[in-house]
């Protein structure tokens, strides 16, 4: 029977960054892989969330009608009009998604999140970098959304890249069945987990699932592949799960030899959700001024390292 090869294998990609240095070891490319099955308050890559390609539209990058106004002539659904003052808008509640206005735009004022690409094509950009990977101990990074969520495209990817002695990292939220986790983890050089509440109420309330499975999936992996490198991170957000009691009790749940560390919270993908006809969840929410000096001091007290541990 005839098999696709892994550099055949297609996934749904909506960003590949270069020059990371905060996503693994060394400096490393990043792979955003679309679709993810949490619903995080805070996310800060909104177009990850949805497993299709993503219409989006930038009005501080659109010409205006007056010198451009391709896209109102062949949107389909008239999603695309005039207000009162004869700027561009979009009714995203009448897009079909069709990408017709993003195939005419000539600023990318109206662009799409998710390409499909193939393995080889992903990794043949990953190592226009090789120079750099060599000289800091760095490679590639899948991150998204949820990277494992497209199970078989992952495991094809980080395979390939493993035959092509490229340094590998996931960083991953955890849900999704354990297999797929298992498939992947004898090909991954660091494993990126983050545990985001001990309370699983809370967890559902903030992210749209518990908790459950996600601390399985992570003392699985521990039990299974003890040498493999694991850094556990929280981020912290304001609200739920700010406090020394919420920072102490995910202390409590990680299993042996992982690292940790905490990331504070920011706003930076905001401006993404209006781009796409939703509204931000957390709206105004700010972390304490001394919240993440003090969390900090707790997690050293704790005698936590912020580095992967095998």
């Amino acid at each position: 029977m005839q098999t696709t090869r892994d550099v055949d294998v297609r996934g749904l990609v909506f960003n590949i960054q270069k020059f990371s240095v905060h996503d693994g070891a060394g400096i490393r490319t990043l792979v955003f892989l679309k679709g993810c099955g949490l619903r995080c308050q805070w996310c800060s890559n909104p177009e990850s969330q949805r497993m299709t390609p993503e219409k989006a539209f930038n009005p501080a990058r659109c010409l205006g009608a007056d010198r451009c106004g391709r896209c109102l002539g062949v949107c389909p659904t008239k999603a695309l009009s005039l207000d009162e003052e004869g700027r561009l808008v979009m009714d995203f509640s009448l897009c079909s998604e069709c990408l017709a206005c993003v195939r005419v735009c000539p600023s990318r004022a109206q662009s799409c999140y998710g390409e499909y690409k193939t393995v080889d094509q992903i990794l043949r950009a990953v190592e226009r970098d090789a120079v750099f990977y060599a000289r800091s101990g760095g490679g590639l990074t899948l991150s998204g959304g949820e990277a494992f969520l497209q199970g078989s495209f992952a495991l094809a990817l980080l395979r390939e890249a493993h035959r092509r002695h490229l340094n590998t990292a996931v960083e991953t939220c955890g849900f999704y069945p354990y297999e797929r986790l298992q498939a992947c983890a004898p090909y991954l050089d660091t494993l990126i987990f983050d545990v985001k509440c001990a309370d699983s109420e809370r967890h559902a309330r903030f992210t749209g699932a518990g908790n459950e499975g996600i601390l399985d999936n992570l003392h699985r992996v521990r039990r299974d592949f003890p040498d493999l490198p694991i850094l556990v991170r929280t981020p912290v957000i304001p609200g739920f799960n700010d406090t020394k009691e919420d920072i102490a009790a995910i202390l409590d749940l990680l299993p042996g030899r992982t690292g940790y560390e905490l990331l504070a919270y920011h706003r930076l993908g905001q401006p993404k959700y209006a781009s796409l006809g939703r509204r931000y969840p957390l709206g105004e929410a700010r972390l304490a001024p001394e919240c993440m000096k003090e969390l900090q001091a707790l997690v050293e007290e704790r005698g936590r390292r912020a580095e992967p541990l095998a």
